[in-house]
């Protein structure tokens, strides 16, 4: 069958089987059996840019707890003092395990939303739970399975089979799946209002991120650089379901950066430049900043001669056009998959107004959000051996020449199509890859969750442009013959130094939480843990048994403040990497939620 067919075939059917499930009780239970619920108030335009007020409230209710992306709550309750005490409160069992395509079984790594007592949360295939977290303990009120055909679109999943969360907007809880799909579902009764197809797997493109909710639009990111697709940032009208705008990565002929794409390659059929990790909104400013992703192919950077923009790049958008207002390259002419998609942290340090970015090559980076001018760039993890680092004049890197077409930085740690077989640190997993970073508005310190990591890379040049979508167009390939360990790293953003690091066995996949005067952040062999905001000193911990792949967040319910987290680990590290942390072997797939108090 072909693969047009079978899309046509999944969305009609998807939309029959989510209007027909998604009612409270998966299993259809008896309405004797549900809790009484509490209806609440819509989510509106003026809540979501007082996201802070609403934590301070016990809310979390965008993605990454507030529009500027910096996961910090100042609840309390839970500090260095009492942390100590923190014991599990309550655990409730997902689904989504199963896999589907090239993947054995899925992964967690959302970040539950929580308004008024209740939690949203998804698990990897894009199902939507509301839980009453009220009382102490959780109760399952409904759960929305978007019938997601698993082998279809596992198949075209880069990196695993993951859902980093959902959004809520008016009465409604706004998701997407892997399958291209977004979502509207009646926050109240678990039935799906209605659904459109943003994304296109027929070409190699799914959806891993959550949405970014701008005034009446869901901003949706798209992943499939590994595919050879040309990027994107779209904007969907929440009350109409059109699509307002739509934004490409990759430039075509005419417009601005095309410049940068030379030789006979057409960049727009297959340039990369994914999306899919959520940006943040400046609404001073009017203004979207958005990650995007590495070039493709990902390794044979010779393939594609020029600076390739927007890939390896921080881009600011106007919310209502969708129109390029400025952009920052960090590693032009990538030849290591060091891609620019994680997240964009907005902050004010004195008069300068700020956009922080933790990049895949090992450096952290100060721009001004206003214009995208370099402010500072500072490495945050161990060992760099791609560059001899970042010109503070430029922000670019010091080998970086203008007068090239093909960029080598450092020779030996470079591969290249006369030396094909190159190690270098950062590997290409990055120095941080795209679990979140939190910052502390208090301590003026950010909070990186590091990948310390060196890889080698073989180069398989391209021949040609891909001759049909949904394979892989990578220009060779990973192997990992070194052993990866992490940390949690801060950065002073007034001084653009390291302030401290706290290191751990393994890998940081899972991301950070900050809290008035704590960290919260958890390993992919099962511990979760607290560390003092200012010392890094380790002041908690819990093995959860089953991996982290998910950041943790904190909300408030009934006076009491609580810390949660989903466990289950997925993604592309037990596929790709995992010879570099041979332990975590013996991990088991699970799909868990974890509620911690006091």
């Amino acid at each position: 069958m072909k693969a047009r067919t079978l899309n046509l075939r999944l969305l009609a059917g998807a939309a029959l089987a989510c209007l027909i499930s998604g009612s409270a009780y998966a299993d259809g239970g008896p309405a004797a059996d549900k809790p009484a619920t509490v209806k609440s108030a819509d989510v509106t335009t003026e809540r979501l840019l007082n996201a802070n007020k609403e934590m301070a409230d016990g809310n979390w209710i965008t993605h990454h707890g507030n529009l500027w992306g910096q996961r910090y709550s100042p609840l309390a309750q839970i500090n260095k003092d009492t942390v100590k005490g923190l014991h599990v409160a309550w655990t409730m069992q997902l689904g989504g395990l199963e896999g589907g395509g090239i993947w054995s079984h899925g992964g967690l790594e959302g970040t539950p939303l929580a308004e008024n007592g209740y939690l949203y949360v998804t698990d990897g295939w894009g199902s939507v739970y509301k839980i009453d977290a009220r009382g102490g303990k959780g109760t399952l009120i409904w759960k929305m399975d978007p019938k997601t055909d698993h082998d279809w679109a596992g198949a075209v999943a880069c990196c695993g089979v993951d859902n980093r969360g959902a959004a809520l907007y008016k009465n409604l809880v706004i998701s997407h799946t892997l399958d291209g799909r977004l979502i509207a579902t009646d926050k109240e009764t678990g039935q799906v209002k209605w659904q459109r197809a943003v994304a296109n797997p027929d070409k190699g493109e799914v959806v891993t991120g959550a949405p970014l909710i701008v005034k009446n639009m869901a901003i949706t990111g798209v992943a499939g650089a590994e595919y050879g697709i040309r990027g994107w940032i779209a904007a969907t009208d929440l009350d109409t379901q059109k699509e307002v705008w739509r934004t490409y990565t990759i430039p075509t002929k005419g417009e601005a950066g095309i410049e940068s794409w030379k030789g006979a390659n057409s960049a727009e059929v297959a340039g990369g430049g994914s999306t899919w990790v959520t940006g943040s909104y400046d609404a001073a400013n009017n203004t979207i900043v958005w990650g995007v992703g590495n070039p493709g192919p990902d390794w044979d950077n010779a393939f594609r001669p020029g600076d390739n923009l927007y890939t390896d790049s921080s881009l600011a958008v106007d919310a209502d056009t969708g129109k390029i207002k400025w952009h920052f390259q960090h590693t032009p002419n990538d030849p290591y998959d060091y891609d620019s998609v994680g997240e964009n942290v907005l902050v004010d340090v004195g008069d300068k107004k700020l956009a922080l970015h933790a990049n895949r090559n090992g450096f952290g980076y100060a721009v001004d959000r206003t214009d995208g001018k370099f402010e500072w760039a500072t490495a945050f993890v161990k060992k760099v051996t791609w560059t001899k680092g970042i010109n503070p004049k430029t922000g670019k890197p010091e080998e970086y020449d203008a007068g090239k077409d093909v960029q080598t930085y450092l020779a030996a740690a470079t591969p290249t199509r006369d030396k094909a077989l190159a190690d270098f640190c950062p590997g290409n997993m990055g120095g941080k890859n795209w679990p979140p970073t939190s910052y502390n508005p208090e301590l003026k310190l950010w909070y990186i969750p590091v990948i310390e990591s060196c890889n080698r890379v073989t180069i398989a040049p391209e021949k040609a442009l891909p001759a049909k979508s949904r394979e892989f167009f990578t220009g060779g390939g990973p192997s990992q013959p070194f052993r990866i360990t992490g940390s949690v790293t801060a950065i002073d953003v007034t001084t653009g130094k390291v302030a401290g690091k706290f290191e751990t066995k393994f890998p940081n996949l899972g991301g950070t939480l900050a809290t008035k005067d704590l960290v919260f952040s958890g390993e992919p062999s099962g511990e979760v843990f607290a560390l003092d905001g200012k010392t890094l000193e380790k002041l908690w911990g819990f093995n959860t048994g089953g991996g982290v792949s998910a950041p943790p967040m904190t909300f408030q319910v009934d006076g009491k403040q609580y810390v949660a987290i989903l466990v289950g680990l997925g993604g592309a590290w037990d596929k790709w990497f995992i010879d570099s942390t041979p332990e975590l072997k013996t991990m088991q797939p699970g799909s868990m939620l974890y509620v911690f108090g006091l």
